[in-house]
């Protein structure tokens, strides 16, 4: 199914580990990494497809991520003359592309490459944010900044340290102040006063 610009509708996938890394996928028997991504089919929603592609390609079901955000307008990229069948040259050009920002809320070894009798990879492995830029075949690389730009603002906040700290009590959180601020303690029985009360 192509658009009138001899585009194919196409729903990529960023998922997230806790760690704000994305998912990294070698295709089979190939050494290209790419991010997961498929064909919209007739009918379907880009959301539909999303969710169907997520569990053809890496085996997760919808109640295994959190949508946490998506491009707000198609992306395109074209594909060079040598990577199209020759029967479809002269009609198709390219992907025009929804992308998914996805939280994974399930363990690692939720992930299958081999939910169906068709997989897509090999092999997978997690990545810095950025990293995919690096590595992506060129005539994606243009798609995959624009869509990690745009869904950058998104990523979760890493609050692992926040965390710690909210779940000190606050006689350990002001002792853990004064130690590194080299603070000596106040004297038995006295109050320390701070210099500047509001």
């Amino acid at each position: 199914m192509l658009d009138r610009d001899g585009f194919r509708p196409n729903v990529g996938i960023i998922l997230l580990n806790h760690k704000n890394q994305v998912f990294w996928g070698k295709r089979i028997r190939t050494h290209s990494w790419q991010f997961p991504q498929g064909g919209i089919d007739r009918g379907e929603t880009p959301e539909q497809a999303m969710f169907r592609e997520l569990h053809e390609e890496v085996g997760l079901l919808q109640e295994h991520v959190r949508i946490v955000a998506r491009t707000r307008d198609w992306l395109r990229y074209e594909v060079p003359d040598r990577f199209i069948r020759r029967d479809a040259r002269g009609f198709y050009k390219g992907q025009k592309q929804i992308w998914f920002l996805l939280q994974l809320v399930a363990p690692d070894h939720a992930l299958n490459l081999r939910a169906t009798d068709h997989p897509e990879f090999d092999a997978w492995r997690w990545n810095d944010y950025w990293v995919p830029l690096d590595v992506v075949v060129e005539f994606k690389r243009g798609v995959y900044e624009m869509a990690l730009t745009e869904l950058a603002r998104f990523l979760p906040r890493n609050e692992s340290r926040n965390r710690y700290l909210r779940g000190l009590s606050h006689v350990q959180h002001t002792e853990r102040r004064d130690k590194e601020l080299n603070v000596a303690p106040p004297a038995h029985g006295t109050e320390q006063q701070p210099n500047n009360p509001v």
